[in-house]
Order: structure tokens, then C-alpha cells, then sequence
């Protein structure tokens, strides 16, 4: 819903159903309008009505139904939000469990929500650097007003250097210098495929493995770290990167795997395929 569906009116009568039936008698309303929002001294009441359909451009009011009362409506303000944006409206809905909240927004827009269940999405990626690429690109994808859907995102972050513990050769090796990672122990980084002086555990992904075989010739001690081999196969919607993934997404079950350089749009389509019907 808009301003163009949700209409707000300032009125002295009473928020009571009383008060409000007597009220609808003989009610006109813009033929967009499916909801009336009634203000009383800082109070709000709720109410949907039926119109006649006549094509005018104010028409009347055949029927109405009282969707909140006073003590069940709540006013949100945030000139920052985007009030056609479900995923941003969810968490309104989620900060007034079981109310009716009317809502202000970007260019004093107004919409009403009520009863809005948010829907999981799972946000799966390695760490460092921080923060997470993809739980970033989530966050834009989501305030995009591209995903139709009311999303909240719960991010799992696999962070490297807490498998510092399971190694248990002379050294490290992490797979690239950007990650900022360091170690106690001796550590390398397989994107600069350095000479080593010492046995080593490669903590990362298949692929990471793969580029230590041809660059070392052996197949090295490995920690794996590749998100999708830790998203679990338990109905949660989950999105993962994977540098298997040229470009696009796939979708395995209740998994949407990206590329590791996805862009904004790669995962707005990978949410969207996730939560279609």
C-alpha cells in the first residue's frame, strides 16, 4: 500500500467502533483509497473499506471493517524510510509485534502494516576482510526495493583465523594477503605462491587446494572453509558465494549460490529466485 490506497484523516469523533460506524455513514472516498487511517489527538484507528466501483473519482462507501483501535495502533516515523520497501517494513512490524503501524516515511509517505511475518534468509560467507562481501551485498540488494519479499537477513560469518587451533603443522596458509590475516605460528599467503620454509596447513576453499597442487606439485594438509560446504540442508533459505560460479546464481534446493565477485543485481535475482513460489 501508498498514500495512493492509505488515507489519513484528522478527526474529533471518538476512536470507538461506535463512533466510527456512525461516522462511515454516508462516506466518500478517492477511488484509489482502501484504507482510512483516522487521527484523534495522537491516536490512530485502522479502518478498510469497500467502495462502489462506480468509476467516479470519489465514490461511496458501501461497506467498512474495522482493522485496529487505539490500543492496537501505533505511529512510526522515519523520514529515511522507503514505505513500499517490505524488507524495511518488516522490521518496523518486528519492533510492534501484533499491532497496526502506521507509517511515515520518505517524503512523508504513508503506509499501513499489519500482521507482516518476516521470512529468513540466511547469509553465509568467510571472513576477513570485514565485513562480509555478501552480507553487504544482501544489505543493498534488500534496500534495493527490487526484492519484493519481507526478508530479514541472519548473517554467519565463517571467520579463518578461528581454525588457527586445528592446525597442527609447523605453519599456515591463508589464501590471499587482502584478508589482513595473521598467526602466531609461521603463515603464508597462496596468492603470492611463496617459497616455503615450512610444513603448512592450507586453510580455504576446493579451490584454493586445487591452485596449492599445481603451484607445490602435492596436495597439502587443508582446513575447509568454502561456505556452501557449510550452509546445512535444513530448509533454511540460505544464500552462499562460490567461486565455482562464473556469473548469475544457481540454486540448489533451498540454497542460492552467486559468484565470489557477485554484484548487487546477481543477488537480488539469486533472493528473489530463492522466496518464488
Amino acid at each position: 500500500m501508498h498514500c495512493k490506497d492509505v488515507s489519513v484523516r484528522d478527526t474529533a469523533v471518538p476512536l470507538t467502533p461506535a463512533a466510527i460506524s456512525e461516522m462511515m455513514n454516508g462516506w466518500k472516498a478517492y477511488k484509489r483509497s482502501e484504507y482510512i487511517v483516522l487521527r484523534n489527538n495522537g491516536e490512530y484507528a485502522a479502518v478498510r473499506i469497500e467502495r462502489d466501483g462506480s468509476g467516479e473519482l470519489f465514490q461511496d462507501v458501501l461497506s467498512h471493517e474495522i482493522v485496529s483501535l487505539p490500543a492496537d495502533t501505533v505511529y512510526h516515523e522515519d523520514p529515511e524510510l522507503d514505505v513500499l520497501n517490505l524488507p524495511a517494513l518488516v522490521r518496523v512490524q518486528m519492533m510492534h509485534p501484533g499491532k497496526a503501524v502506521v507509517v511515515c516515511g520518505m517524503f512523508s509517505h504513508i503506509n499501513l502494516i499489519k500482521g507482516l511475518e518476516p521470512l529468513r534468509l540466511r547469509v553465509i560467507d568467510s571472513v576477513p576482510p570485514y565485513p562480509s562481501k555478501l552480507g553487504v551485498l544482501v544489505d543493498r540488494a534488500l534496500a534495493s526495493g527490487f526484492v519484493d519479499h519481507p526478508i530479514v537477513a541472519e548473517r554467519i560469518d565463517l571467520d579463518m583465523s578461528e581454525h588457527l587451533s586445528r592446525v597442527s603443522t609447523e605453519a599456515v596458509m591463508f589464501p590471499c594477503k587482502v584478508s589482513g590475516l595473521s598467526a602466531d605460528m609461521p603463515y603464508y599467503f597462496l596468492d603470492e605462491a611463496p617459497e616455503l620454509r615450512h610444513e603448512v596447513t592450507l586453510i580455504g576453499c576446493g579451490l584454493s587446494k586445487r591452485i596449492y597442487e599445481t603451484v607445490y606439485g602435492e596436495s597439502p594438509r587443508s582446513i575447509d572453509i568454502c561456505p556452501m560446504d557449510h550452509a546445512p540442508d535444513d530448509g533454511v533459505r540460505t544464500i552462499v558465494k562460490c567461486c565455482k560460479i562464473k556469473d548469475g546464481h544457481i540454486r540448489k534446493g533451498d540454497i542460492a549460490v552467486v559468484p565470489w565477485g557477485a554484484t548487487v543485481p546477481e543477488v537480488v535475482d539469486a533472493i528473489n529466485d530463492l522466496f518464488s513460489a
